[in-house]
């Protein structure tokens, strides 16, 4: 198994603020933050693409890191499982962080438009682009077990 960040001890508030500061920096209109049972779970922010507002929601996942850190742990102690979350936490914003850096590099370079970058993630206040794609009539250009 590879992942990145599983070791990271940056608290997810100097992680979300430099995701905060990379956003601003780059032109966000407004940065909000989504959180479900007291986790953050993704940030949802407005960018003016092609001369249009657009919000974007980017999500972390960290129940998904969580999930394979605790395949890796066999017989956790007491305390581990607690610890585990929190860990969780941290790399899933840290993986969102240094994505979003290298995104933003690309579009600097001229090598990523930023409808590019962000297509997937636009969001209208239900669901993101790729969620209703998934569900749409696209759903057979898309492999069976494509998830979001």
């Amino acid at each position: 198994m590879f992942l990145k960040n599983y070791t990271s001890t940056v608290p997810i508030d100097r992680t979300i603020a430099r995701i905060e500061t990379l956003l601003a920096e780059f032109g966000a209109k407004a940065i909000g933050k989504n959180f479900e049972r007291g986790r953050l779970v993704s940030l949802t922010f407005q960018l003016e693409i092609n001369g249009r507002d657009v919000l974007i929601q980017l999500p972390a996942n960290p129940q998904a890191v969580y999930d394979v850190l605790r395949k890796e742990c066999k017989r956790p102690r007491n305390g581990t499982l607690e610890k585990l979350k929190c860990q969780s936490d941290r790399t899933a914003w840290r993986i969102q962080q240094e994505w979003l850096e290298i995104e933003l590099t690309k579009i600097g370079l001229n090598q990523t438009e930023p409808l590019q970058a962000f297509l997937a993630y636009i969001w209208d206040g239900n669901k993101t682009y790729f969620t209703a794609l998934k569900e749409r009539s696209f759903k057979g250009l898309l492999p069976e077990k494509c998830e979001p």
